[in-house]
């Protein structure tokens, strides 16, 4: 996994549960506090998601196959939304059942200040790991709002940490002020309603990380900064002349495919064709360096034909590229993306062994 999936992060939110899980729940041994078995369940559920995260990054590590040409970089979004189905299930779920039952069968809260001492010490470790994890997302957060970069993160490891942080030290005041309560009135019923916020906390939680996890395992395009930067890079103006469409994904948190439909001179030879196709990938990599797997098929613009209809490659949504004119542009007898007219090759075919102009390679 590289620096910005945030390493440095996992490794320090995973010691800090293991030594508050073990703290919370020799707390609730001596003390009898549903807060407390909640919360060391609630911080080995934790342990266990940051292992999740961590075996992720090192799977999507491994070379791609003939079976997976793209690579294994998604596997980093397979185990993130574990990691959510882990918070809702051992997380939250048994938070809410412990809640319950403690506040249909209350008791009294003994040894007071094994829990009340539990807590604080984890509301420090659970702080050192959330600074840790700020400090980390700093380095890539840009100007970005959190909200804005938990939405828009194509790492899910720092998100992830963040919210799990963010969660626990909610959970951990939640479970003091339950804890609290339940001292001070004599009453454990309160004791039991922290315990279920708590549950409902980390459900919340996790609805939220799986919801982003989803989005980036359907697969998401660059961001809107990436888009404009390859749209400038591969526009040269004398023999690319435009984009007609294009199409990018990531496979990997640092893995972009970049898929192009673009508009050539009809007077090139396919030589000079073929040479500004590589001039544009490598402009298209010095921009973008995560854009490893590029994709340029050329075509002849015609204003007459793009007037005619709409363009069946056309980005739904997508920015307009460079040169790009109204909705209904299209290339002279354009196809849908990836298709060619019945007997041509597509662009870029070669006979095995050659690689084929525009290749990702």
């Amino acid at each position: 996994m590289s620096a910005s999936g945030g390493t440095k992060a996992i490794v320090a939110a995973l010691a800090a549960n293991l030594a508050i899980a073990v703290a919370k729940f020799v707390a609730f041994l001596f003390s009898g506090s549903s807060s407390m078995l909640a919360e060391s369940v609630h911080s080995l559920a934790d342990s266990g998601n940051q292992g999740l995260l961590l075996l992720g990054g090192k799977k999507a590590q491994r070379e791609a196959t003939p079976q997976h040409p793209f690579g294994y970089g998604r596997e980093r979004y397979i185990y993130a939304f574990l990691v959510s189905i882990v918070l809702f299930s051992v997380g939250g779920m048994f938070a809410i059942y412990e809640g319950y039952e403690k506040i249909k069968h209350p008791h009294e809260i003994e040894a007071w200040y094994w829990p009340v001492g539990v807590l604080v010490f984890a509301i420090i470790a659970e702080g050192f790991s959330f600074r840790t994890a700020i400090a980390e997302s700093n380095q890539t957060r840009g100007k970005l709002s959190w909200t804005q970069f938990v939405r828009r993160a194509k790492a899910p490891e720092l998100p992830v940490v963040l919210l799990e942080d963010f969660g626990a030290l909610v959970g951990l005041v939640l479970a003091l002020g339950g804890v609290g309560l339940a001292l001070g009135t004599g009453d454990g019923v309160w004791d039991g309603i922290g315990t279920l916020c708590i549950g409902i906390l980390l459900i919340v939680i996790a609805i939220v990380l799986a919801a982003e996890t989803k989005s980036l395992l359907l697969g998401e395009a660059a961001g809107i900064e990436d888009v404009e930067k390859i749209q400038a890079s591969v526009v040269d103006g004398d023999t690319v002349t435009r984009i007609i469409h294009m199409r990018t994904l990531h496979l990997g948190p640092e893995e972009l495919l970049v898929a192009a439909k673009i508009a050539v001179r009809a007077e090139e030879s396919a030589a000079e064709v073929a040479e500004a196709i590589n001039a544009a990938e490598n402009r298209i990599r010095a921009a973008v360096p995560i854009a490893r797997v590029i994709y340029l098929e050329p075509d002849i613009y015609n204003a007459a034909a793009a007037a005619a209809g709409t363009n069946p490659g056309k980005t739904p949504g997508g920015p307009a590229a460079p040169g790009d004119a109204p909705a209904g542009d299209a290339p002279a007898g354009s196809t849908p993306a990836g298709d060619a007219p019945a007997g041509d090759a597509p662009a870029g075919d070669a006979p095995a062994g050659d690689e084929p102009a525009g290749s990702g390679h």
